[in-house]
Order: C-alpha cells, then sequence, then structure tokens
C-alpha cells in the first residue's frame, strides 16, 4: 500500500536563500514547528537523525539514509519505522527557481508498507503546511532584510 502527502508553497525570495535556511539545521527549533531537529552530516548515503513533531501529535525520532542532496534544489531521504517495508517514508524538501524573483518550496512524503493504511497523515500534512508558512515568512523577512 502506498499514500502520498504534497504540499507547495511561493515564497517571494530567490532559491538559494531559502536553501541556506533550510541548511541552518542548528537553527531549526527556533523557527521549524514541524522538523524540530536534523542531526548528523546531512550528505548522500549517510544516515542522520531527525525529530519531527507533527500538531496534534506524538512527536518522533527516527534515523533516515539522505538520498539526495542537490544544492538549491532538493534535500530527499527514506525513513522507516522499526524495520524495512514495514512502514517507510520518504521525505523531500525540494526548491524551484520561478525566474521572477519567486521560488516554490515543495515539500512530500511517500508512504508505504504493510502498515500505510493504519496511519492517520492528516497530522503530517498540517506539520508540512505550517512549517511551509514559517519558512515562507522567514525567508520573506530576510528578502526585505537582504534587499
Amino acid at each position: 500500500m502506498q499514500k502520498e502527502i504534497k504540499t507547495e508553497i511561493t515564497i517571494n525570495a530567490q532559491s538559494e536563500q531559502i536553501w541556506k535556511i533550510l541548511n541552518d539545521f542548528r537553527k531549526y527549533p527556533d523557527w521549524n514547528p514541524f522538523i524540530r531537529y536534523i542531526k548528523g552530516d546531512v550528505e548522500e548515503g549517510n544516515k542522520i537523525r531527525v525529530k519531527i513533531e507533527p500538531p496534534k501529535s506524538k512527536g518522533m525520532t527516527f534515523t533516515p539514509i539522505v538520498l539526495s542532496k542537490k544544492e538549491n534544489k532538493e534535500l530527499r531521504w527514506l525513513g522507516s519505522f522499526l524495520f524495512k517495508g514495514l512502514f517507510d517514508g520518504e521525505h523531500c524538501l525540494a526548491l524551484q527557481d520561478n525566474s521572477n524573483g519567486t521560488t516554490t518550496f515543495f515539500q512530500s512524503e511517500k508512504f508505504s508498507g504493510i502498515l500505510v493504511g493504519l496511519f492517520n497523515l492528516a497530522p503530517t500534512k498540517a506539520g508540512f503546511e505550517a512549517m511551509n508558512l514559517k519558512l515562507k515568512e522567514l525567508a520573506e523577512k530576510q528578502s526585505v532584510i537582504h534587499n
């Protein structure tokens, strides 16, 4: 079984500036209401520690493997609950430069595994949306300061 959550938001800032915010993992606890922290060497092939806190849900810490890290474009990882095939999630943070001073930020997750049907994904989607709004607010505030 598979399920997918997709969100997007247009941000009035350059993709490089948004990428800097997304890659400053030390500051996640200061602004990010969903991904509370990312720890470790965030490079392709490495295992990292991620803590998420969806709204009105219990937080969860897991150790995904970084699948892709493309400067100013994409960060993607794959995490599993207990063991691969039970409940897996491929999370993606992606930026699309719109060539007009704005950037579209995409956040998505593809869930698969035998337990997928048992999970309520609504809190996770709400967490994505809360993070997207905070990222937009922070990036646009910084954009005004730097311009």
